[in-house]
């Protein structure tokens, strides 16, 4: 059974008991967050002193933050640069290479000249989910193998902007419908 490192609270990864890796097994986060619910869930506590119940309900909102970012991929890597002292300025830094804009751009060109062309809209998808997956392999590879931090946050600005178009593209999906 996982039990909740309390003393790393201030580590998703070693409060779950897992390496601080971008390449994560969800089964096992997932088994290790139900475990450490399981533990600190406030209904276990309610007996329990005012400060017994305050703890545990802070834990169990700690294991919910620490959860979901571990869980969501670029929440994950933001987390991992964020450890490894790098910050990814996504509210300052926009800057992008020619070619990724260039991406962009077409992109969303296709999707105004589709708007009405489900099969078209589904190509689109299709070409946006595999560009999604590459930047996430390219991003696996520069935390976990090159330890490239400064790099990994260029990614990940590139993969939210991908992430915004691709729940774009699903409303426009969702709206054919």
């Amino acid at each position: 059974m996982v039990v909740a490192n309390h003393s790393a609270s201030e580590d998703y990864f070693r409060f779950f008991g897992l390496s601080p890796q971008f390449k994560l097994d969800l089964q096992e986060l997932d088994r290790a967050y139900l475990a450490i619910q399981k533990e600190v869930h406030p209904d276990r506590h309610s007996q329990g002193s005012d400060s017994e119940q305050r703890i545990a309900m802070q834990m169990a909102t700690f294991a919910n933050s620490a959860h979901q970012t571990l869980k969501n991929p670029i929440q994950r890597g933001l987390y991992l640069c964020q450890l490894n002292g790098v910050d990814a300025k996504l509210e300052t830094n926009t800057a992008m290479p020619a070619a990724f804009l260039i991406q962009q751009m077409a992109w969303r060109e296709s999707l105004d000249d589709n708007a009405d062309d489900i099969a078209a809209l589904d190509a689109l998808v299709n070409e946006v989910d595999a560009a999604y997956q590459e930047a996430l392999a390219e991003l696996g590879v520069a935390i976990d193998q090159a330890h490239n931090y400064a790099r990994a946050a260029e990614l990940l600005r590139g993969l939210l902007f991908i992430d915004k178009f691709a729940t774009e593209l699903d409303d426009a999906i969702a709206a054919l419908a």
